[in-house]
Order: C-alpha cells, then structure tokens, then sequence
C-alpha cells in the first residue's frame, strides 16, 4: 500500500517537472525577447556613459571604447549647476502639484460618492483634460497666457485696466503656469483612481457609523482612509515618477524657458541630447534618472508591502 502511494506521488513530481519544462519553453522565445528589450539597452547604455562618445566623433558607438573616459562623466554629473537646477525644478513641480492634484482629486471623489443631478454629465467633463494629448494641452495653456491672451484679457475685465502681464517670459510666473497646466490636466486621473479605492468601502460600515453618530469626519478618518490608504499610495506613486518626466506640455509651452527657469530634467536631456550631442554624458545622466526612478518605485512597493501586511494583523 505504501509502495503504491510512493510511486503515485514520483509519477506526480515527473509529471509537474514535464509541466515545468514544457512551460519554461513555451515561454522562452518571450523571454529572450524581454531580455534583448530590457537587458541590452541597459548595457549599451552603462557601456556609453563610460565613454565621452558622440554622433561627432567619426566612430562607431561599437568602437567608443576608443574614447574611454570611466567614472568621469558621473563625477561631472555632482559638478554640474545646470544639472542640479533642473533637479531642483522637477522636485519642486512635484512637491507642489502632487499634493494639490491628490487633495482636489480626493475632494472630488469625496463628493462624486454622493448622488446629485447630472452626476453622469459632470463626470464626463472631469475626465475630459486627461484625454487631452499633452503637446495639445500645453499649446492651448500657451496661448491662454500670453501677453494679449484670454487670461490677461479676463484679469482686465475685473481690474477696469489694461492687464499685460508676460506670464511665460517671467522666470518666476513661467513655472507657475507650468505647474497650473499639470494640475488641470491631471487631477482627474488622481480623481479617477482615488474614486475606485471609494467605491470599494463597505457602505454598510458606513451606515452603522452614521447610526452610532459619527461626524463625517470621523467616518472618514476611521473607516474611509484605512480602507484606501494602499489606492492612495499607488495614485501618488504614479504621479510623482510621470510628473518626474514631464516634457511634452512643459516643451510647447516654454521650451525650458525664459533661459533655463523651466528646464527639468527631462527637458535638460532633450537639450543635451541634440543640441550638444554629449551622448556619454547623457547616458550616465540617464541612468541616475533610472536609479532614482527605481528607488522610489521600491519605497512605494515597501509601503503598500507594510499596509498590507499590516491590515492582515
């Protein structure tokens, strides 16, 4: 009897092996293709930032060994005021329109839980800016603000005169502008997200806590925020590494201007990477970008671990 559950439970274990190893190489074509996609854009990218290679040096990148320059392009990196500039003005916009998109986000969906009339119309309006392709939002809030543009035209109604003010030429209004048209757009999806997480409370604890006498506030606090506390982290998460390479509305708006008071980062690499064609210097760049990226996704992954582990006690 035993002999027959020993050989039943070998031919199992041969079994899942074959089902392991015919999986394995069904899926190997797919897994040579993520690994060229991912894996050698990677090297070749490392390979680069070791080297002071460019377009303009008459060799090609196989060859730019030639042109070896190892951690010199890194070490320029901490030397770089420019560099640092547009850093400070990517976390910047971050710190400021991350948390104004998730309060007026919340705010809405807050709302949007409860029933009123033409709920389904209002809906459809907020989600109409993230629709919008950027380049096309960054035009239409290039032309709204400039010198004899509606806004300034508005700001006369009230005022009783004539309202001139160059938003996009002055260094400190320009990335207020920027900052104005990223909120617009963006806010529905942290909208659209924050209002999923809503969706998915018990309404019936809801309900017992109003029965018991619970201030909105308190249901809130209590019921609604534990409950959505993971959905937040992840719509927070997602904006602050999109917001992190904002280009395209920024780009068609100011091209990093006047002077360089609206460069970010990702508007810095396009400028060296085709007006200066300092490839080796870019690709170093690059991959702090990548490493940075990556820590912030660890930290986000870390909390949503922790919050889940931590609501499974």
């Amino acid at each position: 009897m035993s002999k027959s559950i020993s050989d039943t439970k070998g031919r199992q274990r041969l079994a899942s092996a074959d089902q392991r190893r015919l999986g394995f190489y069904l899926t190997l074509p797919t897994q040579i293709l993520v690994l060229f996609i991912a894996v050698f854009p990677l090297l070749m990218q490392l390979y680069i930032s070791m080297t002071d290679w460019t377009p303009l040096s008459g060799l090609n990148w196989t060859r730019a060994y030639e042109l070896w320059a190892g951690f010199a392009n890194y070490r320029d990196l901490f030397d770089d005021d420019r560099f640092f500039g547009a850093l400070w003005r990517t976390f910047l916009i971050i710190i400021i329109a991350v948390p104004i998109e998730f309060l007026l986000g919340l705010a809405i969906a807050m709302l949007f839980m409860e029933e009123f009339p033409a709920k389904k119309v209002f809906y459809s309006a907020l989600l109409v800016p993230m629709m919008i392709v950027p380049a096309v939002a960054g035009y239409m809030f290039f032309l709204l603000f400039q010198s004899d543009g509606p806004i300034n035209q508005l700001l006369s109604l009230f005022t009783g005169s004539k309202v001139a003010i160059s938003w996009l030429s002055d260094p400190d209004l320009a990335l207020a502008v920027v900052i104005m048209a990223d909120i617009w757009q963006w806010t529905p999806l942290m909208f659209l997200i924050l209002l999923a997480g809503l969706l998915g409370v018990p309404n019936d604890q809801l309900k017992a806590a109003t029965l018991l006498g619970a201030s909105p506030w308190q249901r809130f606090v209590t019921i609604v925020l534990p409950k959505i506390k993971t959905i937040m982290i992840i719509a927070v998460a997602i904006r602050t590494i999109e917001l992190f390479k904002i280009f395209d509305t920024l780009y068609i708006m100011t091209a990093g201007g006047p002077g360089v008071a609206t460069e970010t980062i990702s508007v810095f690499i396009y400028k060296i990477t085709t007006l200066e064609l300092v490839w080796g210097y870019v690709a170093a760049l690059a991959l702090l970008i990548l490493v940075t990226l990556s820590i912030v996704a660890a930290l986000g992954m870390y909390l949503l671990q922790r919050n889940k582990s931590r609501a499974s006690a």
